[in-house]
């Protein structure tokens, strides 16, 4: 199989390493990198990128993918949305994250008027995956299931007829959260939160979001999929090329700060990256849709923010080190396809970003 990638051409002069800088990353880096994933070891990866302070450390394309692949990384540009969130704060259309959701929807009053807690309903509690209505995508058999979702006509009708959460005595209600939230994984709740972001504005949130955060971030590469009703898919249909994921990883890690402007404020991006929702799994907390992880390298903490999506899709972000991640995956609805990234983040990223190289993964042996 043929692979076509980029890596040690592409090392910046500053990210040569030194004698007293074990934390550069060398051309032998991008070598065993790249040999590590063209063994497999990560499944099948189509494109890897890894950025310092805004510098290409490493760029590598495989299974035929190139610079021009605009990649389905799902559920990873769900993160987009919470963008768009935040550049209509700044822009003056909505208010902020107690803001509520009916009063944008008065023609489906007739839902959203069924119970005081549908209409108590607000941006934050869609944000963190913790809304009131029974909604959960890791449950085949919830009322709320995002494939239930896709075979109706309307997906902003199929959101506000959800029935009401309960919390049987084996589930803890947010009441007994440390942190207030019961977490509950809910496409249909991102695509709603992205529809309402559109009627505060006034336009479809995909020129809005193409305005105020493609624009400014300096994204170009990308291509929207839409439903029966020619309504945009928000979350998790949206197409991006490798650099465009990074540029918005770059936005992400920078607080807002975009290549041509800023989509949102500094505050919006340091509450985007706060923990507002536990995930009881594997230390794994939940900011404003970016999943966050705080990673135990030999005895440094090394906070990490990411976009996730099925297929082991990931953007990551290291604010404390002005790192940036990619990594493309095409390994939909299979077994281990979570389990690689997070490998592929332990075993290549971490040790070279911290120093620690002799945590850096080994190939496997060949038979």
């Amino acid at each position: 199989m043929k692979h076509i990638y980029l890596a040690a051409t592409l090392i910046t002069a500053n990210a040569l390493p030194t004698e007293a800088d074990d934390t550069a990353w060398t051309p032998e880096d991008s070598k065993m990198l790249t040999a590590h994933v063209e063994a497999g070891q990560y499944q099948n990866v189509t494109s890897v990128l890894v950025m310092r302070d805004g510098e290409t450390l490493y760029e590598g394309y495989f299974h035929g993918a190139d610079a021009s692949t605009l990649h389905d990384t799902r559920s990873a540009t769900k993160t987009v949305v919470s963008m768009a969130v935040g550049a209509a704060i700044k822009a003056g259309k909505m208010t902020g994250p107690a803001q509520k959701l009916a009063p944008l929807f008065p023609d489906y009053k007739k839902l959203t008027g069924t119970d005081k807690r549908k209409a108590a309903i607000t941006v934050e509690d869609l944000l963190t995956m913790s809304g009131p209505l029974e909604c959960d995508d890791w449950n085949q058999f919830s009322r709320g299931n995002e494939e239930r979702m896709y075979i109706t006509d309307d997906w902003t009708a199929f959101y506000w007829s959800l029935p009401l959460r309960g919390y049987p005595s084996w589930q803890t209600p947010p009441s007994k959260e440390a942190l207030g939230r019961s977490f509950s994984y809910c496409t249909a709740g991102v695509q709603l939160l992205g529809q309402a972001v559109g009627r505060a504005v006034g336009e479809t949130a995909p020129r809005f979001i193409e305005e105020h955060v493609f624009k400014p971030a300096g994204v170009r590469d990308f291509v929207w999929r839409y439903n029966g009703k020619g309504e945009a898919h928000l979350g998790g249909g949206l197409l991006l090329s490798t650099r465009a994921l990074g540029k918005l990883g770059e936005v992400g890690r920078k607080f807002g700060a975009g290549e041509t402007g800023t989509v949102f404020s500094e505050d919006w991006g340091k509450a985007s990256l706060t923990p507002h929702a536990d995930l009881h799994r594997d230390n794994w907390q939940y900011g404003y849709l970016w999943w966050l992880k705080t990673y135990d390298v030999a005895g440094t903490a090394v906070r990490t923010a990411a976009m996730n999506g099925n297929g082991g899709n990931r953007v990551w972000v290291l604010p404390d080190y002005g790192v940036t991640v990619v990594l493309t995956k095409t390994d939909y609805n299979t077994r281990g396809m979570h389990e690689a990234a997070e490998a592929f983040l332990t075993g290549e990223i971490l040790p070279r970003i911290t120093g620690e190289r002799a945590l850096i993964a080994t190939a496997p042996e060949k038979d």
